[in-house]
């Protein structure tokens, strides 16, 4: 037997664990920690009432027709073993000719007559992959995108991840202020950068966080300011459209992309996230020709395709007619739900001096700015006082804003009705101006 008991060699290694080496695109990736800590708040604090999460309404989930078209797929051997084969990594042909005809639908809802072409589509894990692949075909370090303030504060974290820089825009109640847009793309000219700028994002409907949409008149004038300054490279509109079918009251409007009449300005792109199950995870992207073979590719470094057997279930319940209706179901649970919440804040801010909101006509936030001397960051005594005493969460709006501390306010909310039943929205209204009025 060989003798155990021989001590190391010099050349061996020892016990003691090695550094870990973790890369720059983790160490650039920081956004993602604040969502971290309002999910470990969240299980601290299991009584708070979450106006906090972007989550959606239970009771819409689509069990019961879920379940038949599960049963009918995998009741066909031949289908049921296509379905839980491999796909292609741009997605099911089916599933796409049933997108484009679904985008088709929606835009003449809103009077736009364009046409979709299905091969410039791309199906991805939720549209968040899509911002995320996006953002890796188009953005170097030091690249520039240019986005509302305030925005979506998740992909402002993948500009981030990728050493990018996110470059806020003021918004009013018309979304992105173009004349803004277009004193900062001077700006960035005159400082010899303009060749930086690739990309510009913009929540087109009802954003996340402010409920807000884009005017219309700004949907068309973006796509015209974003041709007109592609001088040194081509600048893309990455149109963030995911609640575009949560409208509950005011005008249908035409997508950004139906302003680019030659659709290689704009890339639009959607999910079924939020009109029809999250847990599905299936989102998709409405692309320029010269993107499609780009993002694919990188696709099919991750994943070499989102679920196969998902996209033939979606691609079912979009052919047998059961998507529309169901949507139609999830809109007028998310009204009443909307509207609870508003009356509760007329109900229990109304006498608050500085304090106001907006009244958003679809999506699932409510945007309220509180006065400037509140702050409602994760470390601020208000968030301490709102979620350990009085029992509700928030997302703090300081989260939704790019570029330096001082070009962030500090006083605003992102509230969700989206989780919780109208009888817990209200209450967590009330507990929320409690805590309000404890600091005033």
């Amino acid at each position: 037997m060989p003798n155990t008991t021989q001590p190391l060699s010099k050349t061996q290694p020892s016990s003691k664990s090695a550094e870990v080496k973790l890369s720059r695109r983790w160490q650039w990736a920081t956004r993602g920690r604040a969502i971290s800590y309002l999910m470990e708040q969240a299980v601290e604090n299991p009584n708070a009432i979450s106006l906090a999460a972007g989550l959606v309404d239970p009771s819409t989930l689509p069990v019961e027709e879920t379940r038949k078209i599960l049963a009918d797929l995998l009741g066909d051997p031949e289908r049921g073993r296509r379905a839980l084969q491999y796909g292609t990594t741009p997605g099911s042909e089916r599933l796409r000719r049933q997108v484009a005809q679904l985008l088709q639908r929606l835009e003449e809802r809103s009077n736009a007559a364009v046409e979709i072409d299905p091969s410039r589509l791309i199906l991805t894990t939720g549209s968040q992959q899509l911002l995320s692949l996006v953002g890796e075909v188009l953005l170097d370090p030091d690249d520039i995108c240019l986005v509302a303030a305030p925005t979506y504060f998740v992909f402002l974290g993948v500009i981030h991840g990728l050493g990018a820089r996110a470059v806020p825009i003021p918004a009013d109640e018309n979304g992105m202020q173009i004349d803004l847009l277009k004193q900062e793309l001077e700006r960035i000219e005159a400082a010899g950068e303009l060749s930086k700028v690739k990309l510009i994002y913009a929540v087109s409907y009802f954003e996340n966080p402010s409920g807000i949409s884009l005017s219309v008149e700004r949907r068309r004038e973006l796509v015209r300011l974003a041709e007109r300054w592609s001088r040194e490279q081509k600048i893309f509109v990455l149109e963030d459209a995911a609640y575009r079918e949560l409208c509950y009251d005011g005008p249908d409007r035409p997508s950004i992309w139906s302003f680019d009449p030659t659709h290689e300005t704009v890339i639009l792109a959607q999910t079924f996230s939020k009109s029809f199950s999250p847990g599905l995870r299936c989102g998709y992207g409405l692309l320029p020709k010269p993107l499609v073979r780009p993002i694919s590719d990188r696709k099919g470094n991750e994943d070499f395709g989102s679920s196969n057997f998902v996209q033939h279930l979606l691609a079912t319940v979009l052919e047998n007619g059961q998507y529309e209706p169901h949507v139609e179901q999830v809109r007028a649970s998310y009204r009443v739900k909307r509207d609870r919440m508003l009356a509760a804040a007329e109900k229990y801010f109304a006498d608050l001096p500085g304090v106001s909101w907006v009244r958003p006509q679809g999506g699932l936030y409510v945007w309220m700015t509180l006065p400037e001397q509140i702050e409602t960051g994760l470390d601020s005594p208000f968030f301490d006082r709102a979620v350990k005493v009085d029992g509700v969460m928030y997302v703090p709006g300081e989260l939704c804003y790019a570029g330096t501390p001082t070009q962030r306010r500090r006083n605003q909310m992102r509230l969700s009705f989206g989780v919780e039943s109208p009888d817990q929205i209200e209450e967590g209204m009330r507990r929320l101006a409690n805590a309000v009025r404890a600091v005033l």
